[in-house]
């Protein structure tokens, strides 16, 4: 279902297009199934070369400090055999055939605590790169490894398996093990989930775990379990973590050595953001079995608007995620050419505008709506994406079955007694209206200059206000974007222009990727106020870290800074959904969106079809009929082509 609901979303994208995409796109279609002579260019059938317009910033192995959409990309197919497999549902989850063998699940009775433990038992046969196996160890410690307080210390977010029984006390350092993460035998497997965080509309997600090798990461130390939960013995501090775990050369997360994926790291440059994946021969296949076989993966930067050019140069064999509207016209030019193909899919994600509302005046609610007023979002899409693009009104991507549902694209029977109730115009929607943002900056006291006299836009920069504490504060805010992105000329006259007729002053500066990336995630100090990016959802749409306003997950996790209870209750009542409850878990949806847009923590702006545009020397690619890309390409493999691919 959700494979049809994809190609239909962007195919309704595509007819928007207008008359010369139609016309491309029927020429091709007639002359599909007639032989034709390639032209283009030779590629070697042993290696491919794949552009993404994200750049990598290197932390291929875990979450923990931050990651580009690319990087979430090199995990997957680096890191493998994970536990728990999503199978295109709504909320189906299951455990991997190729992992685990068999699965019990006990409710324990009250006396006992009332948690449910879960037991697997591993498949035997399953290697790292290097041919040692894999083992229960593996995956407890890459629990251990997740929520270490060593890690904590090197400025990683460690909340993360906190319903797992025990990892609270580990993680603040009270206990050196997790009582609810136990090793039975070398292939057995329990984990034990805490009562308060069941039910869970995802449930088995809670178990989605993939091995990491302890001996790579730790050297000297073992995972032991003496009968009250794993636990590292040996030296397993931050001294240590921060050469094997963190050097810019050598260290685990972005130069593995040993891996469980399809493919393992050949190498990685970090100046030119390259990464070279060769084949994993240790690998025994996916849940259906199935192994790579294509040879070689380059994965670099595809930026610019030559980027078309070079896939007809032969520089590129597959370009992914394509989403501006020129280089989308180019490409689709380029397939009737009969040497290329393409696919669409919706994006399960979207770009945003994240405010960083722990900072002087980002933190007023006021005033991030004045924000979100002066920015003409439909031209913004229209001058980036045009006819590719979808504004957005919330914190969602078109991708996923929510919206689908609300916007009337996706019929779900269980939904069908809501009616209107759940329909998008319920949300809240920010146009272009400069004078109710100077209205609500008015009305809240924004009515001075910086010399604290009354406030005259012929005259001043930017509002200002007294606080409470006699200080002066400021509309005066930095916006940083990926530099080398059009992004920044486009804003400059559909948000920075309105925004000074408002009073309010945005200075925009271009900033590296990997720069961006470490303040969104605030592992740098911030020193912009807005942030320009975007972000694609995992199949699990789980957004209470993201919106935790403890002072834990402030910086780790929660990364717009914003700290309200009502917001946080609404994602967790999403969360505790029963698993097959659509209506309730809709509604529970439904009421999160409505609140985020009353709060604005960010200004969502876009959401998208990807293209992805490829040498039709790339075969049985079918990107539309998996769940991404790296679970396609592990079907493909690179040949001449005699005839071209059916269905394009």
């Amino acid at each position: 279902m959700k494979r049809i609901i994809a190609w239909l979303m962007a195919a309704m994208l595509l007819l928007t297009a207008g008359a010369a995409w139609a016309e491309d796109f029927e020429t091709e279609e007639d002359e599909e199934e007639e032989a034709y002579l390639y032209t283009g260019p030779a590629y070697d059938p042993k290696e491919l070369v794949v552009g993404n317009p994200t750049p990598l910033s290197g932390n291929f192995t875990t979450r923990m400090w931050g990651y580009s959409t690319s990087d979430v990309d090199v995990m997957a197919l680096i890191n493998g055999y994970n536990l728990i497999r999503w199978d295109h549902g709504y909320d189906y989850f299951e455990p991997d055939p190729s992992v685990v063998t068999s699965m019990s699940v006990m409710d324990q009775s009250a006396a006992e605590g009332g948690n449910r433990v879960y037991v697997m038992t591993l498949n035997e046969a399953l290697k790292y790169s290097d041919g040692t196996p894999i083992t229960a160890a593996d995956y407890a410690f890459s629990i251990l490894l997740s929520t270490a307080p060593a890690v904590r210390t090197l400025g990683g977010d460690t909340n993360h398996y906190t319903m797992i029984l025990g990892v609270d006390d580990y993680r603040t350092g009270n206990r050196n093990g997790i009582a609810g993460v136990r090793i039975l035998n070398n292939y057995t497997l329990s984990l034990t989930v805490k009562k308060e965080y069941l039910p869970f509309f995802y449930e088995l997600s809670y178990l989605r775990c993939y091995p990491m090798p302890i001996r790579a990461i730790a050297p000297g130390c073992q995972v032991l379990d003496d009968g009250e939960g794993a636990y590292i013995d040996g030296v397993f501090n931050s001294v240590l973590l921060e050469t094997t775990l963190l050097d810019p050369k050598y260290g685990y997360l972005s130069h593995p050595s040993v891996v469980s994926g399809p493919y393992k790291l050949y190498s990685y440059d970090d100046e030119t953001h390259e990464a070279v994946l060769d084949i994993n021969t240790m690998y025994i296949g996916n849940f259906e079995g199935q192994k790579p076989s294509i040879h070689r993966l380059r994965i670099r930067p595809a930026n610019g608007a030559d980027v078309i050019e070079r896939l007809e140069a032969g520089e590129f064999g597959l370009l992914n995620k394509i989403l501006k509207e020129e280089t989308i016209q180019e490409g689709v030019s380029l397939v009737g050419m009969q040497n290329y193909a393409m696919q669409s899919y919706s994006r399960s994600g979207l770009s945003f505008l994240s405010l960083c509302c722990e900072l002087g005046a980002m933190k007023y609610q006021t005033v991030r709506q004045a924000l979100a007023l002066c920015l003409d979002k439909d031209e913004t899409v229209s001058r980036y994406c045009g006819s590719y693009g979808i504004r957005t009104d919330g914190y969602y991507g078109i991708g996923q079955w929510m919206y689908q549902a609300a916007s009337g694209s996706l019929a779900i029977p269980e939904l069908e007694e809501a009616g209107d109730a759940l329909s998008m115009t319920n949300i809240k929607r920010y146009d272009l209206d400069v004078e109710e943002a100077v209205h609500l900056l008015e009305t809240d006291g924004w009515t001075l200059n910086s010399d604290g006299d009354p406030y005259d836009p012929e005259w001043d920069d930017y509002r200002c206000r007294m606080n409470e504490e006699g200080k002066i504060e400021r509309l005066d805010f930095t916006l940083e974007y990926p530099v080398g992105n059009g992004i920044g000329d486009i804003l400059k006259d559909t948000f920075i222009a309105h925004l000074t007729e408002a009073g309010i002053r945005v200075t925009l500066v271009p900033v590296d990727w990997q720069n961006l990336l470490r303040e969104y995630y605030r592992l740098d100090r911030r020193t912009a106020h807005i942030l320009y990016l975007g972000s694609n959802f995992q199949e699990v749409f789980d957004p209470r870290a993201q919106f935790d306003p403890s002072t834990a997950r402030i910086g780790l996790g929660n990364n717009t800074g914003i700290a309200d209870d009502e917001l946080y209750r609404l994602a967790c009542d999403m969360a505790a959904t029963n698993p097959g409850d659509l209506l309730t878990y809709e509604n529970h949806w439904m009421a999160f969106q409505q609140r985020y847009q009353e709060l604005v923590p960010a200004i969502p702006v876009y959401s998208n079809a990807y293209f992805d545009f490829y040498t039709r020397w790339l075969q049985n690619y079918d990107v539309t009929g998996h769940v991404t890309w790296t679970d396609a390409i592990l079907y493909a493999y690179m040949s001449e082509p005699t005839v071209p691919d059916e269905g394009l």
